[in-house]
């Protein structure tokens, strides 16, 4: 049966034909001129020598290291090759576009406009629902629970505030921004701070001040500029 079998296999299979020019010729009826048709690479076939495929270089604008593929097909010793598929492929060392990465993930400061909508993901782990902000054996006031926002479907989770605390104060609205390190008092004793509610009040503030270059914008505690409402010609620069 084996005997059989091998004998079978060898009679279906071919010898390697040559195609080169025919695959040369299906690029260039494609290409759109003959120098983006490059020099011939290579051709590998399948098992029964029935199937070809025949690269060449792809000289194209914006493609490096691509290449013209064709696959030419011969079902028999007797038949005619030919060509069933012309592509354009990457190589080993091909300029590729980079990753897909979603629209979420690429949105950056400033890119959302006048009019534009960006939908919120379900599952966007700085949001959980009002309920479970805080632990249930946790009592709250009214007062308490206005201030942490639970008559809306979902409030920041712990790592919300978390990402968004090191934002900030990493940021150029913190103690380590040029404007800071110069100012003469930081923000907690100045007139114009206005403290934030919520479990981030100890940390940071708005600042109210319309001359400061801060005006409006969340600030560190220890954060400064020289907008101060106590930095005053007279009176001492006491943190």
């Amino acid at each position: 049966m084996a005997k059989k079998s091998l004998a079978k296999k060898a009679a279906t299979t071919t010898a390697p034909f040559d195609a080169k020019n025919l695959a040369h010729t299906a690029i260039f009826d494609h290409a759109e001129k003959r120098e983006h048709v490059g020099a011939f690479i290579s051709v590998d076939f399948d098992d029964e020598n029935r199937v070809a495929t025949y690269l060449f270089e792809a000289n194209l604008a914006g493609y490096k290291g691509w290449r013209w593929c064709v696959t030419i097909a011969k079902v028999d010793a007797d038949a005619t090759p030919t060509v069933c598929d012309l592509v354009v492929l990457p190589g080993p060392d091909a300029l590729l576009a980079p990753e897909w990465i979603p629209y979420r993930d690429r949105i950056q400061p400033g890119d959302v406009g006048v009019g534009d909508i960006v939908p919120s993901s379900l599952d966007d782990t700085r949001l959980v629902p009002g309920q479970a902000a805080l632990p249930a054996d946790e009592d709250l006031d009214t007062a308490m629970a206005v201030e942490l926002g639970f008559g809306r479907a979902r409030v920041m989770s712990i790592e919300g505030r978390d990402q968004a605390a090191k934002r900030w104060y990493d940021g150029d609205r913190g103690p380590k921004a040029p404007l800071a390190q110069a100012a003469p008092k930081p923000c907690h004793s100045c007139g114009f701070f206005i403290p934030i509610a919520g479990s981030l009040r100890a940390t940071f503030g708005v600042c109210a001040n319309a001359i400061s270059p801060d005006d409006a914008r969340v600030v560190s505690v220890d954060h400064g500029c020289g907008a101060h409402s106590e930095a005053t010609f007279n009176a001492p620069l006491i943190n």
